[in-house]
């Protein structure tokens, strides 16, 4: 999901900041939250959605003069067509081989120019591109990410280099590194049974040389439509200016027949798995162990999110002090809810709640696991009072906060577009602590009973082949 940037001299007439807008046709009313009665840090919403099924949240913020465009599309690694694993990846790349009045890659330079930085990447559930500019340039982004909705140029030159350039980086990122995948990429493969959540999702080599240009174009045609997206600004805008400019070079662009969401549902784990993957360029051994999540938005999913921070977020969890305090099996533990790829906000499916640590060749892999089941079982023999309660719930705040601040805007893009595609509720963002509040000790200690027993559990072992 690493994109190389690339410049090169832009040549189509770009619209002037500074010049006049067309009148916005008719869209559906907006929805603007908070209200007057919220208290409490409250992210401004305005939530709309145009005649041809484009989504769009406003979201202004003076604080400095920046302004964010994230545009999802609601196509990731799990609803990509079978036989053509990482098609979803190669289609982010695509996106930046030029479009109706951009040349190749002179999207990346006309925002870069602009004193300005993007980047695009393939999840879960969506592909996504976001820039982050000076806010007099918010036209600009706005008309060039209009630009490529409308119209890529779909090449067999094209496809064919980035066909190369996603099976570089294949290479570098997965087969030519040690602990390459490990866990994100692996461990979907091991815990999951349905094939779309279990596949490779960067792609296999073989699938990513089938991919024909007419693949390519019925990709686009079919999930690269207003229908299928949102477009998120976030920034010091005006919300008339904006809502006039997304209408003006977004209104027009035709939508398209969206195929049903496929089945994504897993059979609940009955028996624990375990696995082990040989790695010829690690000279240490490692261990990830997965557990299914409770279904997204459930009573259950925000108890689950407070024990991720309870077992799993800061040096003052369980597992950091069992693990690397305590015994010293290993510098550090790492993982979480969506880990690797997201936050346990930002996908729409079955989840995998994961840890991983990279461990010293005298430490037994069923000793680590073994100090998972007891601090576990301490939790839920002596089970979560309300200090302990509450304490998850400062450092959940805490990241929840680091979350919407996270780059210059982007990270609360990220949950607005999330909540816009998958909820149609966009105001989610500020409902969320009220969320994790109703959370009961008793309802921890269900949820610990339920998705934290062994027998839901997917362990994976890296054995290490590299001679030191």
């Amino acid at each position: 999901m690493v994109l190389a940037f690339a410049s090169c001299s832009p040549r189509a007439t770009i619209p002037d900041t500074s010049g006049t807008t067309a009148t916005a046709e008719t869209t559906s009313p907006a929805t603007q939250v908070p209200s007057a009665e919220s208290t409490g840090y409250q992210v401004p919403v305005i939530y709309y959605t145009l005649d041809n099924g484009l989504k769009v949240v406003l979201s202004p913020d003076e604080t400095a003069p920046i302004a964010t465009v994230a545009v999802y599309y609601n196509i990731g690694f799990r609803n990509e067509p079978k036989d053509r694993t990482g098609f979803a990846h190669l289609f982010e790349h695509m996106m930046f081989q030029g479009s109706e009045n951009l040349g190749k890659m002179e999207f990346i330079q006309l925002v870069q120019k602009n004193g300005g930085i993007l980047n695009g990447s393939t999840r879960y559930d969506f592909t996504n591109y976001f820039e982050i500019v000076p806010a007099h340039k918010l036209e600009t982004v706005l008309w060039a990410e209009a630009d490529r909705m409308k119209g890529l140029k779909i090449t067999e030159d094209n496809l064919t280099n980035q066909q190369g350039v996603v099976k570089n980086e294949v290479k570098v990122n997965v087969l030519n590194q040690p602990y390459g995948g490990f866990p994100w990429l692996d461990m979907p493969q091991y815990a999951n049974k349905n094939w779309y959540n279990a596949h490779n999702f960067y792609g296999d080599l073989e699938d990513l040389d089938a991919a024909s240009l007419e693949d390519v174009k019925s990709f686009f045609d079919t999930f690269y439509a207003p229908n299928n997206a949102v477009v998120v600004v976030v920034g010091d805008f005006e919300p008339a200016q904006a809502r006039e400019w997304v209408q003006q070079y977004f209104g027009g662009i035709p939508s398209s027949t969206v195929p049903e969401t496929p089945n994504l549902a897993e059979p609940r784990q009955e028996k624990e798995q375990r696995f082990t993957k040989d790695d010829k360029l690690a000279n240490r051994p490692a261990l990830a162990f997965a557990y299914h999540m409770p279904e997204r938005n459930s009573p259950e999913y925000y108890a689950m999110g407070l024990l991720d921070q309870i077992l799993l977020q800061g040096n003052d969890s369980r597992l950091h002090q069992a693990l690397v305090q305590d015994r010293g099996y290993t510098g550090s533990v790492s993982g979480g809810i969506n880990a690797d790829l997201g936050n346990m906000f930002n996908y729409n499916g079955p989840m995998l709640w994961m840890g991983s640590l990279v461990h010293d060749k005298d430490v037994a892999a069923d000793s680590i696991v073994s100090v998972l089941d007891k601090e576990i079982q301490r939790l839920q023999e002596q089970g979560v009072d309300q200090e302990m309660l509450d304490l998850a719930l400062v450092k959940m705040r805490s990241s929840l906060y680091d979350q919407v601040g996270q780059m210059y805007g982007f990270g609360k893009a990220d949950l607005l577009a999330s909540f816009a595609l998958f909820d149609n509720n966009p105001a989610k963002i500020n409902e969320l602590e009220e969320e994790f509040k109703k959370v009961t000790p008793e309802l921890m200690e269900r949820t610990i009973r339920e998705y934290l027993r062994p027998t839901n559990r997917t362990v994976l072992i890296v054995n290490p082949q590299a001679q030191i």
